[in-house]
């Protein structure tokens, strides 16, 4: 089921961009993991409305989810400074709470590529996907600590990972913000390290994750999994598992959105006289298709209800069956005397008649 950006906001579908800034404004300060520090699924929940809000704030961003478009969430907060950049673009330099806060550094983004058969994304499938990540080393429970040390706030900066130096120029006095040298940005220091990790939080590992594939999906679609990306070490926040679906192509069916073409063949008495042709379903079994007197090569018919399931719905797409001729390259001489005859009476002029074998 889509994500239903308006209702993540609480605002109505017409809401004004000034509306839409204002709800992201409250919904974000109800959210934020820093206003609720016991609530691991908080950080889900912000990351959830800020997604909203970057969908909703882009006049062409909104205007095509509300078209129904596939939005790409992997470029989101793709800029150099990420969500932060949009929170310093809504609440200014003073954050959400009116003063500067840090938050442990979020893990990045895996992009996982998986290719599933048509059949696949007709109905939905639960894929296994393997990739190597940093998962939240179990020694320190991602703290970086060693068992028995402690985390102290940074005596040097206080906590906020960076520091300001002021500087002497031929202008006069610059101030910079450096990164901490003592905490390395952390913002914390530790006593003694994890032996486990040497301290990150994190190590390399193998993850196993199954990806539920929703039926009517299309090749580019990406799936986003929250937190089952990589571990931010020093208890940040894991970032998010994509997964960008491509569908194999199929040697039989050719999809066109929801619809499915199949062509299929009669012979040329088949044609003229009718008859009643099986052809395959995409789920399996087959199907009757009453083949009518006289119908022509390219005539299309149509099985409704027998494409691919609609992305979102349960309803399916149509199977439509491309009806062509066979004309046959050799004939044995009972075939070709009836076929000439056959002409004759018709009245069609046919070629010589082949030499005897």
């Amino acid at each position: 089921m889509a994500v239903d950006y308006y209702a993540t906001l609480g605002v109505a579908r017409d809401a004004t961009a000034s509306e839409v800034k204002k709800a992201f404004r409250k919904v974000a300060r109800q959210t934020h993991p820093d206003a609720n520090p016991d609530d691991p699924e908080a950080d889900q929940r912000f990351r959830a409305a800020a997604e909203a809000y970057e969908v909703l704030s882009d006049p062409e961003s909104r205007r095509r989810y509300d078209r129904g478009d596939t939005i790409d969430l992997s470029s989101l907060f793709g800029g150099s400074g990420g969500l932060d950049d949009l929170l310093r673009s809504v609440f200014g330099e003073s954050g959400l709470f009116g003063s500067p806060s840090r938050r442990p550094a979020r893990g990045r983004d895996v992009l996982v590529r998986v290719e599933i058969d048509l059949a696949d994304a007709a109905f939905g499938v639960d894929v296994p996907i393997q990739f190597q990540t940093r998962r939240t080393c179990e020694e320190c429970t991602g703290s970086g600590a060693a068992r028995g040390s402690r985390r102290q706030t940074c005596p040097q900066c206080g906590g906020a990972g960076s520091v300001r130096v002021a500087r002497r120029s031929l202008f006069g006095t610059m101030m910079t913000v450096s990164t901490c040298s003592q905490c390395a940005g952390d913002g914390v220091v530790i006593s003694e390290l994890c032996p486990v990790c040497a301290g990150l939080g994190w190590v390399s590992d193998d993850a196993d994750v199954t990806v539920e594939v929703p039926a009517g999906i299309v090749t580019g679609t990406k799936l986003r999994l929250s937190g089952r990306g990589e571990s931010g070490g020093r208890s940040g926040p894991a970032g998010d598992l994509f997964v960008e679906v491509a569908v194999a192509p199929h040697n039989e069916y050719e999809r066109v959105d929801d619809d499915l073409v199949l062509r299929a063949n009669v012979g040329i008495a088949e044609a003229t006289l009718g008859t009643r042709l099986t052809v395959p379903l995409i789920e399996g079994g087959d199907a009757e298709v009453d083949v009518p007197s006289g119908t022509q090569p390219g005539t299309v018919f149509k099985i409704s209800g027998a494409g691919m399931t609609r992305l979102g719905r349960r309803s399916r797409g149509d199977l439509h069956v491309i009806v062509g001729v066979d004309i046959a390259e050799t004939l044995t001489r009972e075939e070709e005397e009836l076929l000439r005859k056959w002409a004759e009476l018709r009245g069609e002029k046919t070629g010589k008649a082949a030499p005897a074998g």
